[in-house]
């Protein structure tokens, strides 16, 4: 492994992971439907991050769900963070045009 994939690995964790923690600071200050979607996207795609990480270090189970040659997990959970802003910005979107 090279100094360039470490500091690629480095930074996604510590991004990721600051983001991830103000996200979750943030959870308790608001209950509006399209920020706490905003907020499951921002985990989940810290959740992805450790994922596919710990998949490039080998460290996955062996026994998972597969579609093909691809586990479930690998093809759900880059997915799902898009899910999450899609459906916050259609009840932004929702709330605007309902006015």
């Amino acid at each position: 492994m090279d100094s360039g994939q470490v500091f690629y690995i480095v930074s996604r964790l510590a991004l990721g992971a600051v983001a991830s923690f103000l996200a979750i600071m943030l959870w308790s200050k608001t209950r509006d439907a399209a920020w706490m979607l905003m907020f499951l996207g921002i985990i989940t795609s810290y959740a992805e991050t450790v994922h596919s990480i710990l998949k490039l270090f080998g460290i996955t189970p062996l026994n998972t769900v597969s579609v093909g040659s691809m586990s479930l997990v690998s093809i759900i959970l880059p997915c799902l963070p898009m899910v999450f802003f899609i459906a916050a910005f259609a009840v932004m979107v929702a709330r605007k045009y309902r006015h």
